[in-house]
């Protein structure tokens, strides 16, 4: 500045109050301390705080500080000054310092206003702890119900989420105004209460308060989140009709609203309307553009900023970083950050974090953590920032040592650390760390935030946990369409239908609107052919509810189409889909996979090819099991090492599996010696193709070497070890196996039990297999049917069925492999009409659709029982071809009990069904059974006019 040469002759208080107000640079402002100190100024009231305020505006907070400890009698008044200074200006962890030395070093004391600027600052950098011993300060000081304080009290509970409180704090003041019922508002806004938050508007109204423009900028984000459009327009007219639309914050927030509602038209219109355009406005534009996913306008409008001489501030670089996250070019990021650098914004630490933020959404974390480390100062934002670039590029294990740094830096975490805490929690694999959040969370109050307590519900979920997430769920405060669409996801997990409709329903009796993610999350759920009615439904209403064209619900539309066996919808509907994706392709290649239609899918995948899509390992996946011949195979192999460089373990193995189904075991030992030798698929895969080749010395091998390479087994290598124990027909061996499971902790593996109940029953120890049935802790549907099946096995048809009525009472409800398993028993034992009633139970009571394993063991189960005109009449009536293995059994049940009628109407329908050389003979076999030589002759006489030749060695009759 032009003066500086005649500051040796300025000593007056009131002019270098003035000079240091009019300080442009802080060298200036260093040389006017100099002689503020060189003239004993430094305990004039005016001067200390201009230049406290000086330092604080160059970003300068801890010569700011020292200059205020300078003081040797601090007055009541300084010190509210000077806290205010620093709370206006955002430094507030090194205001909480600065009262923290004051109260140690004997204070001027505090009022009113000392403890709303202390408080404020507690709520800003999340300082529970802090913020609890100011508040018991407050009641020893007598300041308990002073309206300021109790205000700020309860906007400081609201801001750390600890709602309850806040509430408790709002209810104790005596005279409410106007300021403490929008903090009331605020804090509902604020902790995702919104209908709370409507209420308490509507309650302020009754007090007679008319809404000014705080209450107006806290109530209309309310809107947006609940996608409010008509509330939101009746609050700008109610804005406009209360004379509160001419006030600054306003603008800004409608601005923001609109954004909210995707209308950027009204944003523009908003913006130019207004008169004057301050640096707000124009950030509240970039955000606008931001939002909408217009990275581009964003970053104009920041150009126009510019050219208007506007100086953008730390909220401006926040929301411009935030656009250049969304762009594919880091150089814009860069650009920005040099901006960052130019305008003195670089030790800021919000645009630290933003910068960090982008960065990590790069990829380029070592820049994330670079800058991060070198941050002047840690707060929690930056933190938060780190953690969820950790969470964004999978590194949960950085993300958690993070998270417990946030600890060592003497700070709190608040509920967007705990969502990320979760997240990382949940992608390391540990549960135990999670289950240590949720008493943190449930300690410290965050269980009133509905966004922590959906990130848990996701959390339990993961993990399979769904009793915890039930319960969970159960207890929350609040629930949003979140929360209803992660249930009903874990419901859909669980293919419990019925769960999944209920959930819907009750959704919508407590006013959650549902979305386009609601009707993703219900559709995996729906995978039976008789459940195809409940998945039209939901099409329909997708349909109604404008979300037809979104290319996700498509492919899930598809999946739900093909699981529940409609696969020529899931073709009709591929074909309409008009922004195909790789994952539309894969959904229509896997549809016809699980139906066993090879054909299709290679059609498919050409097609896929000349349509210039991507493949992606999942085409493979889909591709290999298709294969009709191994040069088939080998040409798609040849294809997956062209493409991908470095394949899935999932894709090896699916290639193992291919050349294991053609007998190549050379090529899946070649495929075997070039993967991870310490990787556990890698070895399961081989022996589980030992095993389902019956090749168990081989597979024993196998064992033997993975256990040398000190490789670790997990439950799939017991479940192939069980397998062929089982072909082996050893009950030593299976003796061993069961020591081995014991040692190595898969005691408690219900599947690997189950595997080991069915070897000890098909070896012919079934007390063994009982006692380890007993047991058995945790049993699913598959120890029960196996249990029922190794009692039929062993002709305890009646134990079987005792053990089913118990299953029952143990409120497990019996599926389509449990009755096999209890027709099977019924079957062996000779229980015909036992076995009639589970059938007819099956049909009636459990509405579960018959297979063709269900109808043969019924007819099988009626032949034994002599019942033969009753299982032919059954035969008659099936839905479905008989097969000619069906058709010989009942024929052979027929020859054994010497009915010769039935059996010559069995044989007809063989020839009928089934002609060919063998049916001739059949038929001939049962004439010349029979004594009716002339109906026997008469049928070879015409096998050898249609030149038909008996196959060598079958003897129907001796079945």
């Amino acid at each position: 500045m032009g003066s500086e040469k005649f500051l040796p002759c300025l000593s007056s208080p009131s002019v270098l109050g003035s000079l240091i107000n009019r300080c442009i640079r802080v060298e200036s402002l260093f040389k006017i301390h100099n002689l503020v100190v060189v003239n004993g100024l430094t305990d004039q009231v005016f001067i200390v705080n201009e230049a406290v305020d000086k330092y604080l505006s160059f970003g300068q907070p801890w010569l700011a500080a020292s200059v205020y400890r300078s003081v040797q009698r601090t007055t009541l008044l300084l010190q509210n000054l000077v806290l205010r200074s620093f709370s206006n200006h955002g430094f507030h962890a090194y205001l909480l310092s600065l009262y923290a030395a004051s109260q140690s070093s004997g204070s001027p004391g505090s009022d009113s206003f000392t403890f709303s600027s202390v408080i404020k600052a507690c709520a800003a950098v999340s300082r529970c702890r802090s913020g609890k011993e100011v508040h018991c300060l407050i009641l020893r000081c007598g300041f308990g119900n002073n309206l300021i304080v109790q205000t700020a009290l309860a906007d400081f509970y609201s801001k750390i989420g600890l709602f309850k409180h806040a509430r408790k704090v709002f209810d104790g003041i005596p005279e409410r105004d106007l300021v403490s019922w929008n903090v009331l508002i605020s804090g509902y806004s604020s902790n995702g209460f919104d209908q709370d938050a409507f209420e308490a508007l509507r309650e302020m109204a009754i007090a007679d308060f008319t809404p000014n423009a705080s209450t107006f900028v806290n109530i209309i984000p309310v809107c947006s989140r609940l996608r409010l459009r008509g509330l939101g327009e009746s609050l700008h007219a109610f804005a406009l009709k209360c004379g509160a639309l001419a006030e600054e914050a306003m603008a800004p927030t409608l601005i923001a609203m609109y954004a909210g509602f995707g209308n950027l038209t009204a944003v523009k219109i908003l913006f130019d309307l207004q008169d004057v355009k301050d640096l707000v406005l124009w950030n509240s534009m970039i955000s606008a553009f931001s939002q909408n996913g217009k990275p581009d306008d964003a970053l104009n409008t920041f150009k126009f900023l510019h050219f208007e001489g506007q100086r953008p501030n730390l909220v401006t670089m926040v929301s411009v970083l935030s656009s250049c996250s969304n762009l594919c070019n880091i150089n814009y990021g860069e650009s920005v950050h040099s901006i960052v650098i130019k305008f003195g914004l670089a030790e800021q630490i919000s645009v630290v974090a933003s910068l960090v933020s982008m960065y990590s959404k790069f990829g380029e974390l070592q820049a994330s953590q670079h800058l991060f480390n070198t941050a002047p100062e840690k707060n929690l934002l930056l933190f938060n920032s780190m953690l969820s670039g950790y969470v964004l590029n999978g590194l949960p294990g950085l993300g958690l040592a993070a998270f417990s740094n946030i600890f060592f830096q003497g700070l709190n975490p608040d509920s967007i650390s705990m969502i990320n805490v979760i997240s990382c929690s949940s992608m390391y694999g540990d549960l135990h760390y999670g289950k240590s959040c949720h008493a943190y969370i449930t300690r410290n109050g965050f269980h009133a935030n509905i966004s922590v307590m959906n990130s848990l519900l996701s959390f339990y979920s993961d993990f399979d946990q769904f009793h915890y997430a039930l319960n969970l769920f159960k207890m929350m405060q609040a629930r949003n369409v979140v929360s209803w669409n992660t249930m009903i996801s874990a419901w859909a997990d669980a293919g419990d239908t019925e769960s999944i409709v209920a959930s819907f329903k009750k959704m919508g009796r407590e006013d959650v609107k549902f979305d386009l993610i609601t009707i993703i999350s219900i559709l995996p759920g729906i995978y039976q052919p008789e459940d195809i009615a409940f998945g039209m439904k939901f099409h329909a209403l997708a349909i109604k509810s404008g979300y037809d064209s979104d290319t996700s619900l498509s492919n899930a539309l598809i999946s739900m189409y093909a699981n529940c066996g409609h696969v020529e919808a899931s073709h009709v509907l591929f074909e309409s889909v008009a922004f195909r994706t790789t994952v539309s392709w894969n959904a229509l290649m896997t549809a016809y996979r699980k139906h066993k239609a090879q054909k299709e899918i290679i059609k498919i995948f050409n097609r896929m090819k000349e349509d210039g899509q991507v493949l992606s390992t999942v085409t493979m996946l889909n591709l290999l099991p298709s294969c009709e011949s191994l040069l088939q195979g080998k040409s798609i192999h040849a294809y997956s090492l062209r493409n991908f460089s470095n394949p899935e373990d999932a894709l090896q193995t699916s290639t193992m599996c291919m050349y294991a189904h053609f007998r190549n075991f050379e090529s899946c030992r070649r495929l075997f010696s070039m993967m991870n030798q310490n990787n556990v698929i890698a070895w399961n895969t081989m022996m589980t193709i030992f095993a389902q080749n019956e090749q168990a010395d081989q597979m024993l091998n196998s064992f033997k070497q993975m256990l040398h390479a000190e490789v670790d087994p997990d439950s799939v290598t017991m479940l192939a070890l069980v397998s062929t124990c089982c072909q082996m027909s050893s009950i030593v061996l299976a003796q061993c196996t069961h020591c081995f499971i014991i040692n190595k902790g898969f005691g408690n593996s219900t599947s690997v039990i189950n595997s080991l109940i069915d070897v000890y029953a098909r070896t012919g120890s079934i007390n063994a297999a009982k006692r380890l049935f007993d047991d058995l802790q945790t049993k699913d549907l598959i120890s029960w049917s196996t249990m029922i099946t190794g009692y039929g096995m062993h002709g305890g048809g009646g134990r079987a069925i005792s053990l089913f009525s118990e299953m029952e009472k143990a409120g497990e409800r019996p599926d389509e492999i449990t009755f096999l398993s209890i027709l099977s028993a019924c079957s062996h034992g000779g229980l015909v009409d036992e076995g009639r009633m589970f059938f007819e139970s099956m049909v009636d009571k459990h509405q579960i659709v018959p297979r063709r394993e269900h109808y043969a063991c019924l007819i099988d189960l009626l032949g034994r029982g002599g019942r033969l005109i009753e299982a032919f009449n059954l035969v008659r009536m099936l839905p479905f071809v008989p097969s000619a293995e069906l058709l010989e059994s009942l024929l052979g049940a027929c020859h054994w009990h010497g009915n010769d009628e039935v059996g010559e109407e069995v044989a007809k329908l063989i020839l009928e069904l089934h002609p060919g050389p063998s049916s001739y003979v059949i038929l001939s076999n049962v004439y010349s059974a029979a004594g009716r030589w002339e109906e026997s002759g008469r049928l070879r006489c015409e096998m050898r006019t249609k030149e038909m030749k008996k196959e060598p060695g079958i003897s129907v009759m001796s079945c």
